[in-house]
Order: C-alpha cells, then structure tokens, then sequence
C-alpha cells in the first residue's frame, strides 16, 4: 500500500502498477532533458538519435498512458454497471426478503392474536367455572354449617335422625305399614312403630346418635383423653340400649325386640369394629344396631313379611273370586252352545231359502218361454219349514 496525501494505492492493482510505471519513465524523461538543456556542449548526432527515440519513446508512452486510461475508464465503467446490477440484485432480494419477513411478520401477529384471543376465552370460561365453583363452595360452606348448627344441639340433631329414618322408612315399607311418632300405652313415644303380624309383632326402630362421644373419641391425643373418650362412648350406647329396651319393648303389645337406629355409617362402624362387647349387650337386650344402610336391608326383610301376611290374610277372598270366576266361565259357555245352535238353526233356514229361490227361478224360466204344459205337468214340492229364532 502506498499512501498519497489522503489516498491510498493499492500496489497489487494492475492499473496502479501501471501508472506507477508510466510516472518513473515520465520522471526520466524530464530528467534527461533538463541535463540536455542545462548542458552546454553541442549535442552529438547520436544523441539526437536518441532524443528521437526519445521523443518516439515518449509518444508511444503517451498512447500506453491513453490506453491504459481508456482501459481503466472502461473498467470503471464495466465496475460501476456490475456494481449497479449488484446493487439492483441485491436491492431486489433485500425487498423479497423484507417482504417475505412482513408477511411471515403478519402471520406470526395473527395466530398470537388468535392464540392470545383463545387463550384469554378459555381463561375468561375457566374464570366464570372458578366463580361459580366458589358460589358452590360458598354454599356448601354454609350447609356445612348449617349441619354442624343442626348437630351441635341434642334436640336438633334427634330430628335430623328422625327425618332421616323417616325417609329410609317411606322408601321401604307401604304407607300404611308403619306409623312415625306413635305413642305407646306406657305412654313413651316411639320415633317409629312397623306393623308386622304376629308372631312377632309391631317392632319399635328408635333413633340415637351419640355424637358428642363420638367426636371426643377422635380428638383425643392422650392416653387420659382416650380413656375417658372410650368410656364415654361405652356408657352413652349402654344407655341408648337400656333406654330403648325398657321404654319399647312391652308384653302383648310389641314385639320382643327393637332396633336401635344410628344415622352415621361412621359411628356405626366405630361400635362394630372397636365396641363389640357393646353389640353383644344389645343382642342380650333383645336392642340390635342398625345403620342406614343396614336398616334399608332389615326393612326389605320385613316388606317380604308383611307381603307373605297379606297374600295369608287375603287367601279366602282370592278362593271367593276364584269360584266367581269359575261360574261365569260356565255361564259363558252355556251361552256359547246355545248361540252355536242358533246359528245353525239360520244356516239351514238360509239353505231351504236357497232352494225356493231355485226353484221359482227356474219355474219364472219356463213361464217366459211359454212352457205351460211342463208347469202343469210338475207339481209343486212342498217348502221345508225350521222353526227356528227367525220363525214365527
């Protein structure tokens, strides 16, 4: 690189070289002839002739130089065309691709468009399931609350379990096979009276729920808590047991037994699985345990048995109905014979009617072709008569 004020030539540039050259032999030139001129001596002949080839020398510089210039003109232009169709070229790409990139641009803002206006549907429907979800646990809170209100107070929760057996009762058993609240002649009051016949009798189902035993049972964290929780518990069934044996069993008037009735699957799977001596207290008090869902099985049992009752009590009526029935079989039968009669008694009085209409068609015959001789000549048959339902 050769630098030049500002400018730098590039020395491996043909045309740079060239120039360079051209400069040195232009530069000698001058050279000799200042040191001509500047000598004083007569110039010899063959120095002229050297000047001559000199100046032919210089002349054929001049139009290397003018070559090298057009040459150099001419690259510049071919340069500047093939720059131009470069920049054209790459103008024209640069356009495709910010073309292709606007429209790979759109699509890519379309579909997050579409993406985001989805995403924010399913976030606004997820949000309105949340809210509704929240009103629903909102409500099932203050139902929660409700049960807990209805089952922190005796007296409430004997009517949750009253209604409760109440419903189990009405989905079992015929409406007029059982009677709710009934009051017995020792003047205690039953929650529940099933009338079954005897043996064995109306039994008494008797709602209980030990809950606050229950409850304390399963807070206890000590051995001491344990304890007293166990004994609570046993001491409160043990009563029920007791309550229910003397007050709802009574001679001649029900029968020897009664159901206790627990409205917890829970508390009932607690007495079974940890409380058996309690269950066998009650088989000996004639008092069985039963949980809704295995009343519903003692109540299923018991229609089996109110319906076998019904069909005894009701077996004279059917045997009455059934002889009805036999005599209006006859009656029908009797009354089948005699229509077949009659019918037949018709079929022949239709057949003789047949017969005249025979005969008196084949005698209006003759008569129109004038044969009297061969109406005279035969006699006349007689008409059978049936006195059947159609004869005088």
């Amino acid at each position: 690189m050769i630098r030049i004020g500002a400018a730098e030539l590039d020395t491996s540039d043909p045309v740079v070289v060239t120039m360079l050259l051209g400069l040195g032999v232009l530069a000698l030139i001058l050279a000799l002839l200042v040191w001509l001129l500047l000598r004083p001596a007569r110039i010899p002949a063959p120095l002229t002739q050297q000047l001559h080839s000199l100046n032919h020398a210089q002349a054929q510089l001049s139009g290397n130089l003018q070559t090298v210039s057009d040459t150099q003109a001419n690259a510049q232009a071919q340069l500047i065309q093939s720059l131009e169709a470069r920049l054209a070229t790459v103008q024209l790409q640069m356009q495709q691709q910010l073309a292709q990139m606007q429209e790979r641009t759109n699509q890519t803002l379309h579909g997050s468009a579409q993406r985001t206006t989805s995403s924010l549907t399913q976030l606004q429907e997820r949000l309105a399931a949340i809210d509704k979800a929240q009103d629903n646990i909102t409500k099932l809170s203050g139902d929660v609350l409700s049960l807990q209100d209805i089952l922190s107070n005796k007296q409430t929760r004997g009517a949750f379990g009253e209604i409760q057996l109440n419903d189990i009762v009405s989905k079992a058993l015929p409406a007029d096979s059982y009677t709710m609240q009934v009051t017995l002649s020792n003047g205690r009051r039953a929650d529940c009276l099933i009338h079954l016949p005897n043996p064995p009798g109306p039994i008494v189902i008797d709602a209980k729920f030990p809950l606050e035993a229950y409850e304390a049972l399963h807070r206890a964290q000590t051995d001491w808590e344990l304890k007293s929780a166990v004994t609570n518990m046993r001491t409160s069934i043990r009563k029920h047991i007791r309550d229910i044996s003397e007050k709802y069993i009574l001679d001649g008037e029900t029968a020897d037994g009664a159901l206790m009735f627990l409205p917890s699957e829970a508390v009932y799977a607690e007495v079974h699985a940890n409380f058996p001596e309690l269950v066998r207290e009650g088989f000996e008090a004639r008092v069985w345990i039963v949980s809704p869902t295995t009343c519903m099985a003692t109540l299923n049992t018991m229609r089996a048995i109110l319906k076998d009752a019904r069909m005894r009590e009701q077996a004279g009526e059917i045997r009455k109905t059934l002889r009805l029935l036999h005599r209006d079989v006859e009656l029908v039968v009797a009354r089948v014979g005699k229509l077949d009669t009659h019918f037949r008694q018709a079929r022949e009085d239709l057949d003789g009617i047949g017969v005249a209409a025979e005969r008196a068609g084949k005698r209006a015959a003759r008569l129109d072709n004038f044969d009297f001789e061969e109406v005279e000549a035969e006699e006349p048959a007689p008409l059978p008569l049936t006195r059947g339902p159609f004869a005088p």
